[in-house]
């Protein structure tokens, strides 16, 4: 391990992230200062003058005692701090169950001489005894006179218990820009980083249109366009032909501080359980303090865990992180937006999904000891805002197919029709009519069994069946004209009895005339998942979070239940043919995510072509 990881007899667990132009700029997401001090976010330092505190007591920076100690059963720990000057030093545990404590503090000065030149060493060992390890840690910084600080990390002498390979596996489709700026900001990192002799990037390039001469450490591979799910199949059987320990599953984009690869790699290194794997955290582009899912549970839908907690709340932040501490259920699953594991333990691949729920069946599937960690996150573009027909339909199909293959999430035929019917229901009042056909045609294509997958594995055919039937709920321009004729936008959901009516009446899908009578309204972009605001109205304008596009969808009986009559057909068609239906998922599982299926799917050599290669 390079000299910055490892000096003087100890390792760095974890060091300082900082706001990072392009990535995140809330400051108090890394660090909160009152008083006398100037911060430097491209030199990475703070300039105290007396009286100037500084607190780490943030989601980025805090550092999780708990499950470092029963992941990794450290048996030392201590913080090190880089920098000049006198400071009174506190270091701060807050566990869950009990008040926090301030288990360390003193006048502390930097020497100016020696070996130990700038650097001071807190030794907290004594909080990993059984009876103490628990919560999370957290320094202040309260300087006495002029100082400076120029870094900081939680370091342990204990040796590490393997040297992880770590191969980042990206896919791309036509997006050449982002791609070269991910691989771009890679290049730089691990130029300088001590993870550069154990990291590497796989750029699989389901587009076949990113024109980049690949600095060293990156390989670019030309690939059939099968979705994420082919596309990090194919990063994943490269890096285990190139001897990789784990891989990293992530975005073209990249929109991640690159210190989470240390955080990560450090992390599966100490490891007690060789199946350890790391899913980031998610965080939308639009509101860059709130989390919008630290892990998710999946059973009969997805279920993102601490949607909403807003990082700036200190209270709310460590109670969150003290409840992402306890050991997980067998129903939680990382996104693929970030999600690091052990190559060995993946005996099954990717279902051949496409997109939409194939990090779901790939973590549920597999034996992996999934963790979440502090500071390991990706920006991205909300969900919401990604929401279309296509969505909803590949949503369905793999909520649909997830619960016909894997016997743990067995629920029966009537469990498994009630998501489908959950789905319908939570667009019939929305009256996202385009929507209500992409789900029948999810249904319908389930039920032709695992066969379709593999058959449709590109979804050439069905993208432009979903792109032929989005019509009332794709995007337009808005236009100067277009926007002044806008209906008034709704703030607040209707009243409760208001509510309460339109439930009853399917929001005026039994009420003669409803389509004159209902409210035309505007939702932003904000609130155009939540059911509430759409009662009561009978025309909805949705905009888009930059308010430049919108589309508009009206009251129609004649399309509400001709897609309801439709759902009724799939609905007692798939209650009789469910017995034979998820029989035949679950005897084709393991062959549909096989090795050997996915090297002949993508036109490599299986390995019983390899073996009679060398027999030859």
């Amino acid at each position: 391990m390079a000299e910055k990881a490892q000096a003087a007899g100890f390792t760095t667990l974890q060091s300082l992230m900082w706001p990072e132009f392009g990535i995140c700029t809330e400051r108090e997401l890394y660090l909160r200062t009152q008083g006398p001090v100037a911060v430097s976010d491209s030199h990475r330092e703070l300039r105290f003058a007396t009286g100037g505190e500084a607190c780490f007591s943030t989601w980025f920076n805090l550092f999780n005692l708990e499950k470092w100690q029963r992941e990794c059963g450290l048996s030392s720990l201590s913080l090190c701090l880089e920098g000049s000057g006198e400071f009174e030093l506190s270091v701060f545990q807050a566990p869950a169950s009990r008040s926090w404590d301030r288990v360390s503090s003193d006048i502390v000065n930097f020497p100016k001489t020696g070996a130990d030149k700038g650097h001071l060493r807190v030794d907290l060992s004594h909080l990993l005894a059984e009876e103490h390890a628990e919560g999370v840690l957290y320094f202040e910084l309260k300087a006495m006179g002029a100082g400076v600080l120029t870094g900081a990390s939680w370091q342990t002498a204990d040796a590490p218990k393997r040297q992880p390979k770590l191969a980042l596996a990206v896919t791309t489709f036509r997006r050449e820009a982002e791609v070269a700026r991910t691989v771009t900001r890679f290049s730089a990192f691990r130029a300088r980083s001590w993870m550069k002799d154990h990291v590497q990037m796989i750029v699989t390039d389901n587009g076949q249109t990113v024109d980049l001469e690949p600095p060293e450490g990156v390989s670019i591979i030309p690939n059939e366009n099968l979705g994420g799910a082919g596309g990090f199949t194919r990063g994943l059987l490269e890096a285990r032909a190139q001897g990789a320990s784990h891989c990293l599953f992530m975005d073209d984009d990249a929109s991640i501080h690159m210190e989470s690869l240390e955080r990560t790699w450090m992390l599966l290194a100490y490891a007690t359980d060789p199946k350890t794997a790391i899913a980031g955290a998610m965080i939308s582009e639009q509101h860059r303090w709130a989390i919008w899912e630290n892990g998710a549970l999946f059973h009969t839908r997805c279920q993102p865990l601490h949607m909403g907690t807003d990082l700036r709340d200190m209270g709310a932040m460590i109670g969150m992180e003290n409840k992402a501490t306890r050991p997980v259920p067998d129903t939680f699953y990382g996104g693929w937006w970030y999600f690091a594991f052990p190559v060995e333990e993946a005996k099954h691949l990717a279902f051949p999904f496409f997109v939409r729920g194939d990090d779901v069946s790939f973590s549920l599937a597999n034996d992996f000891n999934i963790l979440t960690l502090n500071g390991v996150v990706s920006f991205q573009e909300s969900f919401t805002e990604k929401e279309s027909p296509q969505t909803w339909y590949l949503d369905l199909r793999s909520h649909m197919a997830h619960h016909m293959s894997l016997p743990a999430l067995d629920v029966g035929a009537k469990g498994v029709l009630k998501i489908a019917i959950w789905f319908f229901l939570r667009n019939l009042p929305r009256m996202h009519y385009d929507t209500l056909a992409a789900i029948n045609l999810a249904m319908e294509d389930v039920m032709r069994g695992p066969q379709f997958f593999d058959q449709h594995a590109n979804m050439a055919t069905r993208r432009a069946d979903l792109k032929a039937l989005t019509r009332d709920e794709a995007w337009q321009e808005l236009t100067r004209a277009a926007e002044e004729a806008l209906p008034p936008v709704r703030y607040h959901p209707p009243g409760r009895w208001t509510r309460l009516a339109m439930k009853l009446t399917l929001n005026g899908l039994l009420i003669p005339g409803f389509a004159r009578l209902g409210r035309k309204i505007t939702l932003e972009a904000p609130s155009r998942g939540h059911i509430g605001y759409v009662w009561g109205a009978s025309e909805i304008t949705v905009l888009n979070a930059d308010r430049d596009k919108f589309y508009t969808v009206r009251h129609s009986k004649g399309a509400a239940w001709r897609q309801t009559r439709r759902l009724i057909r799939n609905a007692r068609a798939f209650l009789k043919a469910y017995d034979a239906l998820a029989a035949d998922y679950r005897n084709s599982y393991d062959g549909i995510t096989s090795e050997d299926y996915w090297q002949a799917k993508l036109g490599l050599k299986t390995n019983a072509d390899i073996q009679q290669d060398a027999a030859e």
